[in-house]
C-alpha cells in the first residue's frame, strides 16, 4: 500500500470521526441553552397548582434527559423511539381556543423522538412544542453548511455508504432504514411490552422479595416502638433505599431514645427536607444527619403549637365563608411546610376580616376549599390574595356545581376501589397501585381493559399505573393508563 493511499484512509477516517463528533457535540451547555425556551414552558415548578400536569412533565423531562445522554454515549448506534408528553405553558398568559389548550393556560403536546444526534433532537423538541428556533439559526446554518459542503480545505469529503436493498437481502444484514420505518409505523402495545420486559421484571421482583419483607418488618417494628400512626415516603425511592432510611431511624432510637419521645402519635414522612408539613406530619429529610433529626424532635412541641394555630385559622375562615372547610391536598401536591401554610392562611384571614360577607353560616357546609378555579374533584381553589366581594359571588354561583362534582368524585372513588380489587383477583397480581396524578376516571377504564386483555404475563407481578412504560428498580411494572392493546 502506498503512503498516499494510507494517508487518504487516515484522513477519511478522521473526517468521518469529525462528522460524527459534530453531530454529537451539541450537548451540555449548548443543549441546555438551546432548550431554555422549552424548559421555561414546561418546568414543573411552574405547575404548582396543577399536580397532575407537574408530575407528567417531571417524568417526561427525566426521559428526555436520558434520551439526550444516550445520544452522547460513544458507540451507540440504535435508539428506541421515545414517546414524550408535556404540558406546555402559554408564555403570553392567554387562554387560546386551540385544540389541546386547557382552561388553565397550558396545552398537552405529545411527540416521539427518533433522531440520533443532539442538534436534531433539540430542534424536534422545540418545533413539536411550537417554540421558536430562531436563537439556533447559527447552529443550524453551520450544520447545513457542513453537510452540503463538497470539500473541506484539503480534507477528502466523507460520504457514508448507502447500500442497495439487494445487499441486505443477499447478506442477511439488517437494513437500518427499514428498521427505522418499522419503528415509526409500529406503536408500542401492552402485550409486546410485557413480552419484552416481563422476564426482567420477574427476576427483579424475585430478587427483591427479601428486601420487601425486611421493609415491612422494619416499618412495623418502628411504628410499634415509637408509637407512630404511620410511616410514609414522599418520593418513589427503591425498597433498598427505604430500608436504609428506616435502619437509620432505628439506630437513632437506640442511641438517643429520649429524643424520639415527642414522635409518639405522629406520622413520619421521609422527604427532601426536615420539619412539619401542612397536614401536621413530621418530615425527615433523607440528606440530613442524626443531629438534625434530633434537633427537629426537640422542637416538635413548637411545631405542634403552630399546627394548632393553623387549625384555629381554618375554623375562623370557615365561619366567615358559610361553613366551607379549608383543606390541603397533600396527596396531589408537593410538600408544603407548615410555616408556609400558616402564612398563607393568615394572609387570607386578614383579607376577609374587614369585610362582612353576606353568606349564611351554613350555606356552604359540606364543601371544601384550598388556598383560582373549581377543581375537578369538587373543592374550590382560592388564591390567598383575592377580592372578597368577587369571592362571595364565585362561591355562591358555583356551590351547586361543586356539590355535583363531589358526589361524582365519591362515586368514582368507590367504583375505582371495586374495579382495582377485581383486577388484582382476576389477573392474580401481587399488587396494583397508581400514581397520584392518575385520576379515577382514567384508572377505572384502564383496569377494565386489563381484565379484558387477561395477559398471563401479568400474573404474580407488582403493577403500577402511570403515564409511561418503565421497569422499576425493584421489578414493579409501570404501564400508562391509556395503554394500547
Amino acid at each position: 500500500m502506498s503512503v498516499s493511499s494510507f494517508l487518504r484512509m487516515r484522513l477519511g477516517g478522521r473526517c468521518c470521526a469529525a462528522q460524527l463528533f459534530h453531530k454529537r457535540a451539541l450537548s451540555g451547555a449548548d443543549a441546555v441553552n438551546a432548550l431554555r425556551p422549552f424548559y421555561f414552558a414546561v418546568h414543573p415548578d411552574f405547575f404548582g397548582q396543577h399536580p397532575r400536569e407537574r408530575e407528567v412533565n417531571e417524568n417526561s423531562l427525566k426521559r428526555l434527559n436520558g434520551y439526550l445522554e444516550n445520544i452522547q454515549k460513544p458507540g451507540v448506534r440504535t435508539l428506541k423511539p421515545t414517546k414524550l408528553s408535556f404540558y406546555v405553558r402559554d408564555a403570553k398568559g392567554k387562554i387560546e381556543g386551540d385544540r389541546g389548550q386547557s382552561h388553565s393556560g397550558f396545552r398537552l403536546v405529545t411527540f416521539t423522538l427518533q433522531s440520533k444526534d443532539v442538534l436534531n433532537t433539540v430542534v424536534e423538541v422545540l418545533t413539536s412544542c411550537s417554540l421558536s428556533v430562531e436563537h439556533m439559526q447559527g447552529l443550524l446554518k453551520t450544520n447545513t453548511e457542513s453537510q452540503s459542503s463538497p470539500k473541506q480545505s484539503g480534507i477528502p469529503f466523507y460520504r457514508p455508504i448507502k447500500w442497495d436493498k439487494t445487499y441486505y437481502s443477499f447478506t442477511g444484514f439488517r437494513d437500518p432504514e427499514q428498521e427505522l420505518e418499522q419503528a415509526k409505523k409500529m406503536e408500542l402495545t401492552l402485550s409486546l411490552w410485557l413480552r419484552n420486559n416481563e422476564p426482567e421484571a420477574t427476576k427483579k421482583q424475585n430478587e427483591s422479595v427479601p428486601r420487601r419483607a425486611e421493609l415491612k418488618r422494619l416499618k412495623r417494628e418502628l411504628i410499634e416502638k415509637l408509637g407512630l400512626v404511620d410511616i410514609r415516603w414522599q418520593r418513589k425511592w427503591g425498597i433498598a433505599h427505604r430500608c436504609c432510611q428506616l435502619q437509620s431511624l432505628s439506630r437513632l432510637s437506640l442511641q438517643s431514645p429520649e429524643a424520639l419521645l415527642n414522635l409518639r402519635g405522629h406520622t413520619v414522612i421521609f422527604t427532601d427536607q426536615s420539619g412539619m408539613n401542612a397536614s401536621g406530619h413530621v418530615m425527615l429529610g433523607t440528606m440530613d444527619v442524626h443531629h438534625q433529626w434530633t434537633k427537629l424532635f426537640q422542637t416538635l412541641p413548637s411545631y405542634c403549637s403552630l399546627f394548632q394555630q393553623t387549625v384555629w385559622l381554618k375554623e375562623r375562615i370557615s365561619f366567615l365563608l358559610g361553613g366551607i372547610q379549608v383543606i390541603h391536598m397533600e396527596r396531589l401536591g408537593p410538600v408544603l411546610p407548615l410555616e408556609e401554610h400558616y402564612r398563607t392562611l393568615n394572609t387570607f384571614h386578614k383579607t376577609l376580616l374587614p369585610y362582612r360577607l353576606a353568606l349564611h353560616p351554613r350555606s356552604l357546609q359540606g364543601l371544601t376549599m384550598s388556598l383560582e378555579n373549581l377543581h375537578e374533584m369538587g373543592h374550590f381553589i382560592i388564591p390567598a390574595m383575592c377580592d372578597p366581594a368577587q369571592l362571595q359571588n364565585f362561591l355562591q354561583s358555583h356551590a351547586q356545581e361543586a356539590r355535583r362534582r363531589i358526589q361524582r368524585k365519591d362515586q368514582l372513588e368507590a367504583e375505582e376501589e371495586n374495579v382495582m380489587s377485581s383486577c388484582v383477583q382476576d389477573l392474580s397480581l401481587r399488587s396494583l397501585s397508581k400514581e397520584p396524578s392518575v385520576s379515577s376516571s382514567q384508572m377505572i377504564p384502564c383496569c377494565r381493559r386489563l381484565m379484558e386483555e387477561r395477559s398471563p404475563q401479568m400474573q404474580g407481578l407488582h403493577l403500577r399505573v402511570s403515564h409511561f412504560y418503565s421497569v422499576m428498580q425493584d421489578g414493579d411494572l409501570c404501564i400508562p393508563w391509556d395503554w394500547k392493546g
